[in-house]
């Protein structure tokens, strides 16, 4: 098939991408080249070593690792009972060891990695340890993988921080073949749209704690990723479109055979990249990252991504910008209708057609890099077809053409928008980011008197006297990264909500995060530099006319700027005292090492060519 010439904005922000990398990327890949293997890795170990490495395995194993002729295969693993959508896992070691098997490797449980669940510590001190957690992920993977004994891994995680860190951790071994492997979406419960309808009703004092507790779990109800498209589908779907899953894996149900196929499949499908090298480091390029963005501004997705996807590109000696994200955005069109954007769910999503549609109208239209490398084979083409299951096993088959569902998924050519969900935003407060794609045109402008907090339950409590009926732009900060983690701050949702609904101009300007579930309220988040760094948002009093415009990208306190200037700087210094309890002081070394958020918010840095440096053995 011949393929559509790829579009002038997509090429340009590629060749800047490139441009601007070339130094870092060059001696990445340098270094990944010089810790590549001839043969097993394992060969270079002492006996000592190799001995304590093959102890534990039994049978057919243990021989087939002490025959240093077998690849080995690493499993790492963020299984848990306490995360849905990670629960499913707990069996796919057993099954990924015997596939390895049967396609002449041998897998190992090489380590499992932390994996935190964002809906139970929403609005608890333990969200301020989940930004962190990222990190965590990615030195534990990195913890696991330093044995040399592998020759390749399978990457087990779905949610949130855990996709990324995975990814950043394991690009650090980047000359090993590395596959994702998901669990899939829960069924479809209680809609979206009447879950929110509940919460706010909850937050009006209009329906009791047991109505919101029997709604929640009516949403939440089974094994599986929850069904909105926040920042843990996000993940999926932007991995699938980078080449990182096997085609069609990511939107399967848990508990079906074709999920157990898709799984057994990667672990074969991972033998086979031992051998047909196929390094992880050449599979994250300047190309499929810019495919990752493309993926997400199409569909809406989660605004962590804005930070993860940066932090990702840096583990691979790539500088992705939020300039980046505002180039391509404005090309890119909006094509899903996904709750919080819509009502449908990741199951409609799915059913429409879902990632092998979302590429192939994408291919055609130009605005995706095809020539790229994937752990199914060279060319995204490929994500053109879906898995099915067969009398004689898994297969790959084309899909229709065409959207099955409109109100949810849409050709290039019939779009919800015209331009991406996510917008960045810029003036005399700083850089942030909006997601758009949920909030109806008549409220991407916004100009009212701000309200300043500096917690989520001060807000409460205003809210709850009666002190915010009026038009306001609710001001929050101190929510950075260096202030506390950058937690989300979805609790506020549903009273800004009800404010909106009330008729009053309503906005939120805050350092902190909203994550994937940010919805109707245009919401001025991630704000850089944030207020613990002394940025300008430390200079907001009560009642400064702050004006939010999504259509413009602009973002102002609306003060005389010598004024502004002569302010004191107030909320600025992190309360070192305060951030205790929940294992919080744990992480007061992460804290002062992280970096701004338009850099990934990531407490690695941003990572040049001096970070690379001269080849290392790994």
């Amino acid at each position: 098939m011949q393929q559509t010439p790829v579009h002038p904005v997509v090429e340009e922000v590629t060749r800047r991408v490139t441009a601007r990398s070339a130094a870092a990327r060059s001696a990445y890949l340098g270094r990944m080249a010089s810790a590549r293997a001839t043969g097993p890795t394992r060969a270079g170990l002492g006996c000592s070593n190799l001995a304590h490495g093959f102890a534990a395995c039994g049978g057919s194993d243990k021989l087939a690792v002490r025959g240093l002729r077998k690849p080995g295969i690493a499993i790492v693993s963020a299984y848990n009972d306490l995360l849905s959508a990670h629960q499913p896992m707990d069996e796919y070691p057993s099954w990924i060891k015997e596939a390895a098997r049967s396609a002449g490797g041998v897998a190992q449980f090489a380590g499992g990695v932390p994996a935190m669940c964002d809906g139970i510590t929403q609005g608890r001190p333990g969200m301020e340890l989940s930004l962190f957690s990222r990190e965590v992920i990615a030195m534990a993977t990195g913890i696991a993988l330093s044995h040399e004994m592998f020759d390749g891994a399978l990457l087990l995680g779905v949610c949130d921080k855990i996709v990324p860190g995975l990814l950043a951790g394991a690009l650090a071994f980047g000359h090993l073949p590395a596959i994702l492997v998901p669990a899939g979406p829960m069924a479809s419960g209680l809609p979206n749209k009447e879950k929110a309808r509940v919460r706010q009703l909850f937050a009006e004092g209009r329906a009791t704690r047991e109505d919101l507790l029997e709604a929640e779990s009516a949403s939440y109800h089974s094994a599986g990723t929850c069904t909105f498209y926040g920042t843990a589908n996000s993940n999926q779907l932007v991995v699938e479109v980078m080449g990182l899953h096997l085609p069609g894996a990511t939107f399967v149900h848990p508990g079906t055979p074709l999920r157990r196929a898709l799984t057994e499949q990667a672990a074969r499908r991972i033998v086979e990249l031992t051998r047909d090298y196929t390094p992880l480091a050449e599979v994250v390029s300047e190309k499929s990252v810019v495919n990752g963005v493309i993926a997400l501004l199409a569909t809406g997705g989660s605004t962590n991504h804005t930070m993860h996807l940066v932090s990702i590109a840096a583990a691979a000696g790539i500088e992705l910008t939020w300039d980046d994200f505002a180039e391509l955005s404005s090309v890119v069109p909006l094509l899903a209708n996904v709750y919080p954007n819509g009502s449908a769910d990741i199951n409609h999503f799915h059913a429409a057609g879902g990632v092998q549609f979302l590429i192939g109208t994408l291919l055609d239209a130009g605005l995706l890099h095809e020539d790229v490398r994937t752990v199914a084979g060279d060319g995204l083409s490929r994500y053109r077809q879906e898995p099915v299951l067969t009398e004689s096993g898994l297969v790959w088959r084309d899909v229709p053409t065409q959207s099955l569902d409109l109100d949810v998924l849409r050709p290039v050519s019939d779009p919800f928008a015209a331009d991406g969900g996510l917008r960045m935003l810029s003036g005399n407060l700083g850089r942030s980011v909006i997601k758009v794609s949920a909030v109806a045109p008549g409220h991407r402008i916004v100009r009212a008197p701000a309200r300043v907090f500096t917690t989520q339950q001060e807000f409460s409590d205003a809210f709850r006297a009666g002190e915010l009926n009026r038009d306001v732009v609710v001001v929050l900060r101190g929510q950075g990264p260096r202030a506390n983690g950058m937690p989300e701050l979805h609790g506020l949702t549903p009273a800004l909500g009800v404010l909106m609904d009330r008729g009053y101009q309503v906005a939120l300007v805050t350092d902190g995060r909203m994550s994937g579930a940010s919805g109707k309220i245009p919401a001025a988040i991630q704000l850089t530099p944030e207020a613990a760094a002394g940025g300008p948002l430390a200079r907001i009093e009560d009642g400064d006319l702050v004006e939010l415009d999504a259509v413009e990208g602009r973002l102002e306190v609306l003060v005389d700027e010598a004024e502004l200037a002569a302010r004191p700087v107030r909320d600025s210094a992190p309360d070192e005292a305060s951030w205790t309890g929940t294992g919080r002081e744990l992480f007061a070394a992460l804290r002062r090492a992280v970096g701004p958020a338009d850099q990934g918010a990531s407490v690695f840095g941003p990572l040049t060519a001096a970070h690379f440096g001269a080849p290392a053995r790994v």
